[in-house]
């Protein structure tokens, strides 16, 4: 037992970065009493963004000064199931936040909605393929919610994060000079797109020349002055560079400081308590309904605070582990299929295409926005035709400016010495005249991806740290070997001086010493039955009707695009629910099993 129980409040947020704020934001407007639980420290933008310190890419880029201190928890990884798991002691290929804001303080601000066919990848894979085309060990599952349930909610949060774009299908009406395959929105976006860059109209005019629908990514960077629905005000993005991260100093990501926490944290029903440690959900004997949470305070106590509702707002790998260390569900078992908790863990497989322009070209990389890019659809998702090729997803493609900052953002010229006066010659050569095309690919779930409790190794609480499973499958190396095909299409009809083509080839494996996204996904997916999903479609738990989990663990499988905007969609969705349905029956299932 706790050695200090706090008194009741309504509603307890286990995590503090996007969904946290939202949630703090709207059930305070409704009038109850919300307590959020950070396990890191304060940071504002005042303190945490001041200019120019924060303007040091040794400190945050290379040394991780936002990110989880991985000497106090981290995870073990492991490829497949016979290996025994070993901790990723250092930040390389994801970065775990820490603190208030959470990955939302240091992200880059690409923000995306999904296209409709994403949300009900398995209909309709089915549906135009046939069941067969389906591999036997892939468990894709649809998500149980459409792109039209939640095209409001993603509408509200591009609001709420002033982003900058534009639309491409309004109602139904084909947009000039927007994403042509886009799915209907009932509005514009907030604020028109980020001025374009030198690459970008390069890239722009040959994936038109090939015949594909180049468009302005959507941003929050805003791109000039902007008050959001709370009354927060945003100011234009000056392209420093130092997007990704940092926090942003001139007010212009979207990030909970810029845009929520100025309203919340004035709330007298709201109360936010950092560096507490969330280690259980308590249950009552039952083990049908939340009691509160568990969790150790800056002084090493252990602290009861009891809610009548739960809600965790954490990363996808500490809303994972924080299940199975609560014993909420049943743990996935890789060999049975059995269980749902921990599974179909998934990522990005990404590849790029580096292009080297003849001298006299002058890109001004360090001239960049977090989110500044030019992209295309045509070779994402399921907006091809896949029968001969015979593989599921796709890849958005995209030329994106976010810095030049020396240390992470510069490489040399292909062939260059790898160090020396040779390689510094190739470095200058390659700096004002080399840019690259991404291809940010979807990861589809598979019966051997997963997480568990590692059986070994521990926190420094003494809690089993969370277990990786997960390797890359022929499906992807399929995906991204034809993305790059089509890709070098493009890079020819820029006519560079060279050019050069980065794919995975078949046989190589996920390596997490090099940074690819922080795109994490599942382990408390949502669904339509509880023998498949943890979560219904409102992102309550089949077990535990008073708890909810938000955030990116919710994906039944991973997509080519960035996952916050449909991470917020979802938050205000199950909002939506919450107000409406779940407050007026408390503790009552939103959908029958």
């Amino acid at each position: 037992m706790a050695s200090i129980k706090k008194e009741k409040v309504d509603v307890v947020l286990v995590g503090f970065g996007w969904t946290g704020a939202i949630m703090g934001q709207e059930l305070t407007n409704d009038g109850l009493k919300v307590l959020a639980l950070e396990r890191g420290p304060m940071q504002d933008t005042p303190n945490d963004a001041e200019y120019p310190k924060v303007l040091d890419e040794l400190a945050y880029s290379v040394r991780g000064k936002l990110f989880q201190d991985l000497s106090k928890e981290t995870v073990t990884v492991r490829h497949s199931l016979g290996e025994t798991a070993v901790p990723y002691r250092q930040h390389g290929s994801f970065l775990l936040g820490n603190g208030v804001g959470g990955a939302g303080f240091h992200w880059n601000g690409m923000h995306y909605r999904n296209l409709p066919e994403e949300l009900v990848l398995r209909t309709r894979t089915e549906e135009r393929y046939g069941k067969d085309f389906i591999p036997k060990d892939m468990t894709l599952q649809d998500h149980g919610v459409t792109y039209d349930d939640l095209e409001p909610h993603y509408d509200f949060f591009e609001k709420v994060c002033g982003t900058s774009g534009k639309a491409g299908n309004i109602n139904g009406k084909i947009q000039e000079s927007g994403n042509p395959l886009e799915g209907p929105r009932t509005d514009e976006f907030p604020l028109p797109p980020l001025q374009q860059t030198y690459a970008q109209s390069l890239f722009e005019k040959a994936a038109r020349d090939v015949g594909y629908h180049p468009f302005a990514a959507p941003a929050s960077n805003a791109s000039g002055p902007y008050t959001n629905p709370y009354g927060v005000r945003l100011g234009p993005c000056n392209f420093c560079g130092f997007c990704e991260n940092y926090g942003c100093f001139m007010y212009s990501k979207a990030s909970p400081q810029t845009t929520i926490l100025p309203v919340l944290l004035k709330k007298s029903n709201f109360e936010l308590r950092t560096n507490a440690y969330v280690t259980k959900v308590n249950v009552d004997k039952s083990g049908k309904m939340a009691t509160g949470v568990t969790y150790v305070d800056a002084q090493g106590r252990e602290v009861e605070q009891p809610a009548d509702l739960v809600i965790l707002c954490a990363f996808q790998t500490h809303n994972t582990r924080l299940m199975l260390l609560s014993g909420i569900g049943t743990p996935y078992d890789p060999a049975t299929g059995e269980g749902v908790v921990g599974k179909n863990l998934a990522y990005q497989m990404n590849g790029g295409v580096r292009i080297i322009m003849p001298k006299g070209n002058y890109f001004n990389p360090f001239e960049g926005a977090g989110a500044s890019a030019w992209a295309f659809d045509d070779l994402n998702a399921d907006q091809f035709d896949h029968a001969p090729l015979g593989f599921i997803g796709g890849a958005v493609v995209r030329q994106a400016t976010t810095g030049g900052r020396p240390i992470k953002q510069a490489s040399p010229l292909p062939g260059s010495p790898t160090w020396g006066s040779g390689w510094k010659a190739g470095m200058a050569d390659a700096y004002q005249r080399s840019f690259n095309i991404g291809m940010s690919g979807s990861v589809m779930p598979y019966r051997d991806a997963y997480m568990s409790l590692d059986p070994t190794y521990k926190d420094s609480h003494g809690l089993p740290l969370l277990r990786m499973t997960f390797d890359w499958h022929d499906n992807e190396y399929k995906m991204l070997d034809y993305v790059g095909s089509q890709v070098e299409k493009v890079a020819k009809a820029m006519n560079p001086e060279k050019y050069v083509v980065n794919v995975r080839k078949p046989g190589s494996h996920w390596d997490t010493r090099v940074y690819q996204s922080t795109h994490l996904t599942g382990g408390t997916i949502m669904g339509t039955s509880p023998q498949d999903s943890v979560l219904n479609r409102y992102l309550q738990s089949w077990d535990v009707p008073n708890l909810f989990v938000m955030g990116a663990s919710t994906f039944p499988y991973n997509m080519g695009y960035n996952p916050t905007g449909l991470v917020g969609a979802l938050a205000y969705w199950s909002l939506k629910a919450i107000r409406e349905q779940y407050m007026k029956n408390q503790g009552r299932p939103l959908v029958q099993a």
